[in-house]
């Protein structure tokens, strides 16, 4: 009799992924396989987002869908993650078909949930370690690294710290300690990810415990690049700069500023406006020449008018990012900013938004062109899903998954399992990705 079938989806961030991976971990000991069409399975497991209502939203629909196939083939549905960590009682009366729900407290217990058994829940929320079991579902050759759970920050417009908590570091041991096991597994490039990266250690009062961090990662012999995502800018130290001029450290900051104007800012609870963070990025700049940086912001908070929303546009201008997201605000219950209202109409959220992402397109056009006729290395990541021709691979300046790629032509008798990383010349440019080739 075939194995039961498992597929889990997962939606949201890459520390969802993790999580995800690390419950596969915990199924795959022989009494279940996995499959990624979830019409085919037995069992949906859906890891959920519940940061925005876009995210929410997308949740619901994958319910939705999943207890479809309950109704027609009698499979199995649970619900867990983010989502039903905060809203599992309105949830489960909205869906009482679901078969199990549970949140970001008890991934360790998924063999117990999906067998339907009575489990010990969590107190706080899961943070893995070293010796936890794990099924990498990324592209060979990296993998993401979760150092930390949880956030200590009380940013007006986030839910997080209501879902997961307070700032938990891992021990630099277990880190370092799965960072060796990765490489060793033919990873190439870890990406060291958490609410917030530059924080590590804080809760420890660890000083300085990101660049002592990466400094103790970089002796690792067969790692070849080191990344971290999310860095707070007043938690960009002159001593994690200088970390960061190792030769296995990626130069590429993820700072999320979310906003300029400083009344704004204020609102939003963080603490670095244009000013400051002009300041803030002209260091970043001398102390780490070629330095990539991406930021996130957001659109249409309680109070941006046109002379705020100028003044966010007048900072993407100047600041000339190499990478950008924007979002438009939205509006989660129990933090700071609910009290505020949504006064910002939706579709004038859009427009700010595409206003954003046009004014960045420009100076991105002329960075990517730039990048023609010099040699990269990239990354390797696996064939073109669209054209068997096509590799598709990343350089050191485009952090997986947000950022763009670059397009490699593939030469004859190309091994897919050959060393990852190689010297690409690059031949053709647009807006986000790359084109290149094999250097002979």
């Amino acid at each position: 009799m075939p194995l039961p079938a498992v597929a889990l989806i997962t939606f949201g961030c890459a520390k969802n992924l993790v999580d995800s991976e690390v419950m596969l971990g915990y199924l795959g000991a022989g009494d279940y396989r996995f499959v990624s069409d979830p019409a085919r399975a037995d069992i949906i497991i859906l890891n959920t987002c519940g940061f925005i209502q876009p995210s929410k939203d997308e949740a619901e629909e994958a319910i939705r869908e999943a207890l479809d196939h309950k109704a027609n083939r009698g499979t199995r549905v649970i619900v867990a993650g983010c989502y039903a960590e905060r809203n599992r009682s309105i949830l489960a009366a909205r869906y009482p078909a679901v078969d199990a729900w549970f949140g970001v407290k008890d991934y360790d217990r998924i063999r117990e949930i999906v067998a339907g058994e009575e489990y010990r829940k969590g107190e706080k929320t899961f943070l893995y370690g070293h010796q936890t079991p794990r099924v990498l579902s990324t592209p060979r050759g990296w993998a993401y690294l979760k150092v930390s759970e949880g956030c200590s920050h009380r940013c007006a417009f986030c839910a997080i710290p209501l879902i997961k908590g307070g700032y938990r570091s891992r021990p630099a041991s277990s880190i370092a300690e799965e960072a060796r096991r990765l490489a060793g597994a033919g990873v190439r490039e870890i990406v060291l990810i958490s609410q917030d990266t530059t924080f590590y250690g804080r809760d420890k009062s660890r000083k300085n415990g990101l660049a002592r961090l990466l400094r103790d990662l970089a002796k690792i012999t067969d790692l070849h690049w080191i990344r971290f995502l999310y860095g707070y800018p007043e938690e960009i130290s002159d001593d994690l700069l200088d970390a960061m001029n190792d030769p296995k450290v990626c130069r590429y900051l993820d700072i999320p500023f979310q906003h300029a104007d400083p009344g704004i800012v204020k609102r939003m609870g963080r603490s670095v406006p244009a000013s400051p963070a002009f300041r803030l990025i002209e260091r970043i700049r001398e102390r780490l020449p070629g330095a990539v940086l991406r930021t996130s912001l957001i659109v249409g908070f309680p109070g941006e008018g046109r002379k705020e929303f100028a003044a966010l546009a007048a900072f993407v201008r100047e600041a000339r990012f190499d990478h950008l997201g924007v979002f438009p605000y939205s509006r989660e219950e129990g933090t700071a900013a609910f009290t505020l209202g949504d006064p910002v109409r939706a579709a004038v959220k859009e427009r700010r938004r595409d206003r954003i992402l046009e004014i960045q397109g420009v100076h991105s056009k002329k960075a990517q062109a730039a990048q023609i006729g010099r040699t990269l290395e990239v990354l390797i990541e696996g064939l073109y899903e669209r054209s068997e021709r096509l590799l598709i691979g990343r350089t050191r300046a485009q952090a997986p998954e947000v950022d763009g790629v670059v397009f490699v032509e593939r030469p004859a008798g190309f091994d897919p399992e050959s060393e990852p990383i190689r010297s690409i010349e690059i031949t053709g440019a647009d807006v986000y990705d790359l084109q290149g080739r094999f250097v002979a």
